[in-house]
């Protein structure tokens, strides 16, 4: 007889001759033990031995073959069936000498020994906690199951034990076997249940803890009896479950054996596993009432077992406890502090801010926002950035000192608090801070070393709450880098109102475009040649009920940082449209150029857009210029040009706005699909005082132009002078208020005839 346990593994191709002779072995011996054949005790004593001997023998190989973290399992669990082995070898040398029975020391040590590693084996796999604590936890449920069964199985199996010799301590203490096989069977449930997916291996090890459990139950009902001989058929059971144990090494490792980090949180346990332990203990209660003699005592060893029962709950209640106290200090460190730099986070700021408000000392926030961190994540990846933030934490920990209190807002931004007696001013912490950003030696060589910009708010009458304390912080960092980044900025008063004016003046654009405030007016474009007027540029306006009319400067900028530019862009390609195809009830030649945000070129519904609005309003693609700022077309992707490509293929015409004053590469323009130039006011405004370099950069552009057959648009003419230096240059087409200025769509309709070139 032996009692040993186990734990997981999954299949190894080797060991099938093994384990198939292992199999034969113990149907040769439950058919001996049934049949009742001669020399059964010892054909029972043989198929244990080598069961046990094959089982461990499988589990050594099994512990070279899988990762160094399995190795202590399979190596704990090949020393349980080695000592199973061992101890059998005793109890049949023991048996042969004449003992029946032969419950010496030597064989319950062994026996005991493979309970011992055999649950260490089961603690030391993948699945069991790591901590020490979570370990005792699991090996405190599987006592408390053992010892509320024992009462149970006193009432219901072993009731009339108490006639049975049991002054002998060994046999007593064999007669707790089926105890000690319940408490490693639910250690492997607690074990085996939280793993995901499942180890088919734990059912195989499950399988022979149960038939052992089986096993060892029926030895203690027939011992106490008195009706149990070796040879016994029972005795079958025990071989079957070293088979079972041995066949589970057959499994190839489960994932994550490696010792790799779990990237995936572990699932929550059914309840009825967290309450496994605490099930069986009322049936106990009811048990230890059952088990009472008439005399009104209860059998000394159900007594002993409750108090032990009550001792191990309170142990286990008491590690729970500990256990809850632990997990809510670590969720107190959770919601208060930032869990990549260590710093406190928002909530921890917020309520500190807060306080100190409510103490009326002086109090003061500085707003950080690093400057360019965005481009450390494209280029070098999340990770290094998030190393990046954390060295950045540390260098502004220790920048602020015992000055103040440094927090993480979240992402790239931080803040610091400062109140109460300060040592040092505002400024001063801010000047600090931005030296400790500065670059190491050879940070700046690897990129790593984004700059900051700082908004300093001190609390004050114009403040209501913390909130408008830290909008201001806000409002002086984005002046910090307007002001060219790597900087700090106090906030005022003028800086306060200019903000409070800009949030109104966004708020009411969006309900322009939703009031239909806007309104377009067209600009002619005239053939410098003919003076015909050929084409008109759309340009949008807002009637602002407060304001009066705006011009395009004073609002698409606002636009194009809060994403208003497309719904805006998009309705006045529509009314351009529109516009241009009555134009060409009178002048059929006449086209229209409509601006287009850099937003609209990486909107894959480009397309749909501008042959919805051309088809819509009757209008030729022909007769449409879509009007894209160099900027806009250089950053483009692959999947913007393509874009291009398809409008230029439905005949749309592209022009390059502000030639001169973006990029001015000169490979972009064997790649773009561009019809014309335009070239910017800035240059042919300084043609009109005979700026020598100013008419060369025309010329230049002109040349440039021709060589890539594209048309040039003159802007900004307003002169006679400049009119005549553009025409003498060669620019086919002229743009400015020396032609016309911008009017609504009426006015220029009286428009639509030639203009006096000479005028």
């Amino acid at each position: 007889m032996s009692r040993a346990v186990v734990a997981p593994a999954r299949p190894i191709p080797s060991g099938r001759v093994g384990l198939v002779a292992a199999a034969l072995v113990v149907l040769g011996e439950a058919g001996w033990l049934a049949a009742g054949l001669p020399g059964a005790a010892e054909v029972s004593d043989l198929g244990a031995v080598a069961l046990a001997a094959w089982a461990a023998f499988a589990c050594l190989r099994v512990a070279r073959r899988h990762p160094v973290a399995l190795r202590r399992f399979w190596t704990l669990l090949a020393a349980t069936m080695a000592l199973a082995a061992l101890g059998r070898v005793l109890w049949m040398v023991e048996r042969l000498g004449g003992r029946e029975l032969p419950h010496t020391p030597l064989i319950g040590g062994l026996f005991t020994a493979g309970i011992v590693t055999g649950t260490a084996a089961l603690l030391c796999s993948l699945a069991a906690p790591r901590s020490l604590v979570g370990q005792a936890r699991t090996l405190l449920d599987g006592v408390i199951v053992a010892l509320a069964l024992i009462p149970i199985g006193w009432v219901v199996v072993f009731r009339d034990l108490a006639a049975a010799e049991l002054t002998d301590p060994l046999r007593t203490w064999g007669l707790l076997y089926p105890m000690f096989d319940l408490m490693q069977l639910t250690i492997l449930v607690a074990v085996a249940g939280p793993s995901r997916p499942m180890w088919r291996a734990w059912a195989v090890i499950g399988a022979s803890l149960a038939t052992r459990a089986a096993a060892d139950t029926a030895y203690v009902s027939l011992v106490a009896h008195g009706s149990y001989t070796s040879g016994h058929p029972i005795d079958v059971c025990w071989p079957l479950s070293y088979l079972l144990i041995g066949a589970a090494t057959r499994y190839p490792p489960p994932a994550g054996s490696d010792g790799a980090e779990e990237t995936t949180e572990s699932p929550l346990p059914p309840w009825w596993r967290v309450a496994l332990p605490y099930l069986p203990v009322g049936g106990a209660i009811v048990a230890v009432a059952l088990s009472r003699r008439p005399t009104g005592q209860t059998p000394h060893l159900i007594f002993l077992c409750m108090m032990a029962l009550l001792g191990v709950l309170a142990l286990r209640q008491g590690l729970a406890a500990n256990e809850n106290l632990r997990l809510v200090a670590r969720l107190r460190r959770l919601a208060y502090s930032d869990q990549l730099t260590g710093l406190p986070n928002r909530l921890t700021f917020t309520r500190r801010l807060r306080r100190a408000l409510r103490d009326e000392a002086p109090v003061a926030v500085l707003l950080l926002d690093l400057d360019g961190f965005k481009q450390v994540n494209d280029r070098f990846g999340h990770v290094t950035g998030d190393r990046l933030l954390t060295t950045i934490a540390e260098r502004m920990r220790d920048a602020t000192a015992d000055d103040g209190m440094i927090a993480r807002l979240g992402g790239d931004e931080f803040a610091v608090l400062v109140d109460g007696d300060r040592p040092v001013s505002p400024e001063r912490l801010a000047e600090r801070l931005l030296a400790a950003l500065e670059p190491l030696p050879g940070e700046e060589d690897l990129g790593l070393n984004p700059s900051a910009s700082i908004g300093i708010a001190e609390y004050g009458p114009q403040h209501a709450s913390h909130t408008d304390l830290l909008r201001d912080a806000d409002i002086a960092m984005y002046a910090a880098k307007a002001a060219g980044k790597s900087a700090y900025r106090t906030c005022t008063p003028a800086l306060r109102e200019s903000a409070v004016t800009r949030a109104e003046l966004i708020a009411e654009l969006r309900r322009a475009v939703d009031e239909g405030q806007l309104c377009v007016e067209y600009q002619p474009i005239v053939d410098l040649a003919t003076g015909t007027v050929r084409s008109a540029e759309a340009l949008v306006r807002w009637r602002h009920p407060r304001l009066g009319v705006l011009p395009p400067a004073a609002f698409l900028p606002l636009a194009e940082e809060t994403g208003l530019i497309v719904p805006i862009d998009r309705w006045v390609l529509h009314e351009a449209c529109r516009a241009a195809a009555a134009w060409r009830e009178r002048a059929p030649q006449v086209t229209v150029a409509v601006n287009l945000a850099a937003a609209h070129l990486r909107r894959p519904d480009l397309i749909a857009t501008v042959i919805a609005a051309t088809a819509g309003a009757g209008l030729p693609p022909r007769a449409l210029t879509l009007e894209l700022t160099e900027s806009a077309l250089i950053e483009g992707s692959d999947a913007v040009l393509d874009r291009l490509r398809q409008l230029r293929e439905l005949g749309i015409r592209l022009a390059i706005d502000d030639f001169g004053t973006g990029y001015s590469s000169l490979s972009y323009l064997h790649h773009i699909p561009a019809t014309e130039l335009k070239v910017d006011r800035s240059f042919v405004a300084r043609l009109g005082a005979e700026d020598v370099r100013a008419y060369a950069t025309v010329e230049m552009v002109n040349r440039l132009a021709a060589a890539f057959d594209l048309a040039v648009v003159a802007e900004g003419v307003e002169t006679d002078a400049q009119h005549a230096a553009v025409t003498a240059i060669g620019c086919v087409h002229g743009q400015g208020w020396r032609y016309g200025r911008p009017a609504a769509l009426p006015e220029l309709l009286t428009a639509l005839t030639p203009v006096d070139a000479t005028r």
